[in-house]
């Protein structure tokens, strides 16, 4: 881990993150790795011991594996078989597959208990110089000055401290203080609907396949879907003219897990809650020296599985820019390129989960089997489907065509990922071998086309160049072999020969040939010079 001098003397941290969900606390420990002083500021005396979150998908897994705990996500993971959507009747309106080996090098769904997830991360943080962690510390004040910002905390104590840092993230959940304080205008789809929401711990082991299954029946709209190991949570649609105080009462529960085979007899009923999802998105992401980050920048309905992918997403992002700028390779505005590229992705996630809801949250009989006979004769003969790949950028640090703004294939992709091998050793997924950082994978000699100063500029990105060779090929010197085969075939897709990768596994670009090596570092030097277009909003 780098550590960084330059202002240990300016501010008490470099960092602060309000918040130490997973969200804030995947953040934390990305920056401390990079070398930073990151202090988590986080209102909860104790760590909240109920799940939120019960799955996440194989890109995220890759994300989060990059905070140290992949060796680990296995003790509090289970993948998922698949995912469908079911008439009253049992008929199947959706059908998608999971597989164990994803595209990413993870299950393609993984399902989870949050607070064990979280366990993991905090031990990771507690395991870094640089992460201090403040419980029971409630931010009511932030002022944000040319060279700092200051962020005012209360405690428990009811002592006022005040701390200093060069950025502050607001990754404090949908109630956010700070996306409020900021006077950040949300755009709101008025998409909601009130749900029971009902978490059991299973006495004996069941098998559930699928895995995960919407129930559209008009008279209960109904989710059930697994949340780790031996943990399942059913949820229930509030109907209309229905009180949430009745339908939250323990009676009432129980009688709707009943038909499912949950009494008191076979599961522990873990928690029984009402909440109301939302459809919405912040329109600034950063205003000064403060960012946003997960529900306190988006919240989306559940259907699509998406609400933490989306945060850990932001982060990811997030955390290798806030590096390059607070080291000064990058001037400030590369931050703004934060919020143009995930708030896009938010977007997309969220009007993609609102249409998934339309589809469920019917409670019309009528409309409720005409949604059924559509749907049923669109998909009559298909077989299961397979997840969709992970969603491009379409904008931000990305390059671009010559003369457009339009990204040049498959830039803003994520690239997938195989097994790699190092000569003699070590053997095993991309990023845990070659690392996680700006990567020039190329099959040409990887220094042919580099001087002198771009590789300079490569090593001050922390970049790794990397030649690529074909399977049965030992790896030599500075390359590695394409054990599974997955990044020769990808490379030959778009006839090019090197392909630079940022630290978040989007593709920067692509090129073919020495000379088109060289021109994807100046391109990225370029765009980190400029950063983004001038008038951009945040």
């Amino acid at each position: 881990m780098r550590t960084h001098d330059t202002y240990s003397n300016a501010t008490d941290t470099d960092v602060v993150v309000v918040g130490n969900g997973p969200v804030g606390a995947t953040l934390s420990v990305l920056l401390a790795r990079r070398g930073w002083r990151v202090t988590v500021l986080e209102r909860r005396p104790r760590p909240y011991r109920l799940p939120r979150a019960t799955s996440f998908d194989g890109e995220t897994a890759r994300l989060l594996a990059a905070t140290g705990i992949g060796p680990r996500l296995g003790r509090v993971t289970e993948p998922a078989n698949g995912y469908q959507w079911q008439t009253a009747a049992g008929a199947v309106l959706l059908d998608i597959e999971f597989t164990d080996a994803g595209p990413y090098g993870w299950p393609d769904a993984n399902t989870m208990h949050q607070p064990a997830l979280e366990e993991l991360i905090a031990a990771e943080a507690e395991a870094l110089d640089g992460v201090t962690v403040l419980r029971g510390h409630e931010v009511v004040g932030i002022a944000d000055g040319e060279d700092r910002v200051e962020v005012t905390a209360t405690t428990g104590d009811d002592e006022t401290r005040v701390f200093s840092a060069r950025w502050v993230v607001g990754c404090d959940g949908a109630n956010s203080f700070v996306r409020e304080h900021l006077d950040v205008p949300v755009t709101d789809l008025g998409f909601s609907y009130e749900w029971l929401l009902c978490d059991v711990e299973l006495h004996e082991p069941r098998a559930f396949t699928p895995t995960n299954v919407q129930i559209c029946d008009p008279a209960r709209p109904t989710t059930v879907v697994a949340s780790g190991p031996g943990r399942r949570r059913w949820e229930f649609m509030r109907l209309p003219g229905e009180s949430a105080a009745e339908l939250g009462r323990d009676e009432t529960v129980w009688r709707l897990l009943a038909p499912f085979g949950v009494t008191p007899a076979t599961a522990t009923l873990l928690r029984s809650t009402t909440y109301i999802f939302q459809a919405r998105w912040a329109d600034r992401w950063r205003v000064g020296h403060v960012l946003l980050a997960g529900d306190a920048a988006h919240l989306m309905p559940p259907f699509a599985g998406q609400g933490m992918c989306s945060g850990i997403r932001d982060v990811v992002n997030l955390a290798w820019k806030l590096d390059l700028t607070l080291r000064g390779v990058a001037p400030e505005s590369l931050l703004d390129t934060y919020a143009e590229e995930r708030r896009a992705q938010a977007r997309e996630a969220i009007l993609a989960s609102v249409q998934l809801g339309r589809v469920i949250c019917v409670t019309d009989p009528a409309a409720a089997a005409e949604r059924d006979a559509t749907v049923l004769a669109n998909r009559r003969g298909r077989p299961a489907g397979r997840p969709e790949p992970a969603k491009p950028l379409t904008g931000g640090l990305l390059r671009r065509r010559s003369g457009t703004q339009e990204a040049q294939e498959p830039a803003g992709a994520v690239v997938p990922q195989g097994r790699v091998a190092r000569p003699g050793g070590p053997e095993g997924l991309f990023d845990e071998v070659v690392g996680r950082s700006f990567v020039l994978l190329t099959t040409d000699d990887a220094h042919t086309g580099l001087d002198a100063e771009r590789l300079a500029f490569l090593a001050e990105l922390d970049a790794r160049v990397v030649r690529l060779l074909p399977p049965g090929r030992e790896a030599q010197g500075d390359g590695v072999a394409d054990l599974d085969g997955v990044y020769g075939p990808y490379l030959a897709r778009f006839g090019a020969t090197s392909l630079l990768v940022r630290p978040d596994y989007h593709v920067f670009g692509a090129a073919a040939g020495p000379e088109g090596a060289a021109s994807l570092v100046d391109d990225l030097r370029t765009a980190l010079r400029a950063a983004v277009p001038a008038g951009t909003p945040r």
